[in-house]
Order: structure tokens, then C-alpha cells, then sequence
């Protein structure tokens, strides 16, 4: 079982949680902030994967393919705070804050520890879920520019994430895929990102990998699940989301359907004492 916790505002805060294992893939098209309150949050991108236990909270960059993997742990479900920091807002923070000298645009995602100022933040943000009405623009802004005072006076490298306003361009498709094929983005999605109309997209990729994109992504995905499976010894269970199928079932019948056997067949049996 999932959850979001439906406000007049819900684009910009919500609640979420879930008893299971469960995941997503996005590309946000705001900075977000992640308060983890029970459970555990694992963040993966393109170049490593972030664990994020409870207590912790997390600043996603926006226009990053990533795939978000909730677990419940230590007998607690999954249970998180999300906020959207809207970029129009955060830029007109910027047109009064400048940001700090040495800040280069970055798409790492930063993970802050627990901390007073953000426990007091989030604590602030608690009873606007109950709210009937959406709050004031004014209103709005105030907590948008209070989130960032906080973000930045725990982590100067903030203003590198939260002050990037760059819109993709057009970029090396081939790198791009081969890097960030595994997330489980619409086609429309990876054309933006690489700085192209959906037909451009779907020409320059057929023209570079003589497959349609699905196709290519198919086959890169269960690659990258059979050497999971047979290299490391993890279970389908474990990495379907990771390399991008929606769900088991779907994962299991590609799989088979391309090697001719499931993926269970690669996962040895534990070893048991005599």
C-alpha cells in the first residue's frame, strides 16, 4: 500500500508512505525536498546511489533522471514529507540572494542530517497538510525563502543545486542513453533531456543505434538485470525497479521471453548446513 496525502496545494506539499517495497522513476521539473520520517529512502542516479535512512532529508535536482526506492525498516513503514521548491519562487530568491561565488551548477543530490533547524522546518510544514485552502502567494514565498535560508546555512554547496536555471541543450544522445538508460522515463522525457523534439529524438537514435528506442532499451535493461542476477547474485525481487520495469511480472516475462528462461533460474539456492 502507497499513499499521498491530497492537499488544495499537493503539487507543492504532500504526504507519502507505504508498507512495501516500492519505487518510481522521475525527472522533476522543480527542485524537491525530502524529509524521510520513518522507513528508508534510497536515491538512485545515473552515478552512484544514496541511501537515506529516517531522520535524514534530501534535496533532489530538478531535470535528473532518478529513481526513488522506499522501504519500510525496522518494523516501520515508509513515511516521508515531500516538497516541491517551485523554480519561479527559488529564482526570485536569487534575484535578492546571490548565491555563493564558488557555486558551479550541480546535479548531485544532497543528503543533510538530522538537524534542529530541519526538524523545526518540517514541523512548521505538518499542519499546512490539513489545510482546506491553498495558503497565500505571499505566504508561500515566505516558506520557500525560509526552506532555503535553512538548506543553505547547513550545506553551501546548496546554491549549486538550487540555483541552476539551466534548460537542457542539445547534448550527445549516444552518451546520454548509454549513461541513463536504466531510468524508466517516457520517451517525450529523454527527448527534452537530451535537447530534442520527440521525431528528432526518435531519428538521431535509430540513426545512432539502428534499433527503435524501446527496443534498445529493452535489451540494454535485461543486460544489465542478467549480469545483475548472474554476476552478483541478487534477486529479481531486489533490482526490477533499479533497471527499469514497472513491476515483476512485467520484468519476468521479458526476461524469458529474451533469454528463454525467468530470472529465478540465475539465482543460486542459499546454502543450507548439514
Amino acid at each position: 500500500m502507497t499513499f499521498q496525502q491530497q492537499t488544495p496545494y499537493a503539487d507543492i506539499l504532500l504526504a507519502c508512505g507505504g508498507d512495501q517495497r516500492y519505487g518510481g522513476e522521475s525527472s522533476f521539473e522543480d527542485n524537491v525536498l525530502v524529509s524521510v520520517l520513518a522507513g528508508e529512502l534510497r536515491v538512485v542516479q545515473a552515478s552512484h546511489t544514496r541511501c537515506c535512512p529516517a531522520g535524514s532529508t534530501v534535496l533532489l535536482p530538478r531535470k535528473q533522471p532518478t529513481t526513488l526506492l522506499k522501504y519500510p525498516k525496522d518494523g516501520a513503514a515508509y513515511h516521508a514529507i515531500v516538497m516541491k521548491l517551485p523554480t519561479a519562487l527559488v529564482r526570485d530568491y536569487y534575484t535578492r540572494n546571490s548565491p555563493a561565488p564558488t557555486a558551479a551548477s550541480s546535479a548531485e543530490v544532497l543528503v543533510f542530517a538530522k538537524s534542529p533547524l530541519l526538524q523545526s522546518l518540517f514541523a512548521s510544514l505538518l499542519p499546512y497538510l490539513e489545510l482546506e485552502q491553498p495558503l497565500p502567494d505571499k505566504l508561500l514565498g515566505l516558506k520557500i525563502s525560509e526552506v532555503l535560508e535553512v538548506l543553505r546555512s547547513l550545506d553551501p554547496r546548496s546554491d549549486a543545486v538550487l540555483a541552476d536555471f539551466a534548460e537542457p541543450g542539445k547534448i550527445d544522445l549516444v552518451a546520454f542513453m548509454e549513461t541513463h538508460y536504466m531510468f524508466n522515463l517516457p520517451l517525450a522525457r529523454f527527448s527534452y533531456l537530451t535537447g530534442r523534439s520527440l521525431t528528432t529524438f526518435k531519428r538521431d537514435f535509430k540513426k545512432a543505434f539502428q534499433l527503435s528506442p524501446q527496443r534498445w532499451l529493452t535489451q540494454k535493461r535485461l543486460a544489465l538485470a542478467h549480469y545483475q542476477l548472474a554476476e552478483r547474485q541478487r534477486k529479481p525481487v531486489e533490482l526490477y525497479l533499479e533497471v527499469g520495469f514497472e513491476n515483476l511480472a512485467h520484468f519476468s516475462y521479458a526476461f524469458k521471453k529474451q533469454f528463454g528462461y525467468p530470472p529465478t533460474a540465475l539465482v543460486k539456492p542459499a546454502a543450507t548446513g548439514v
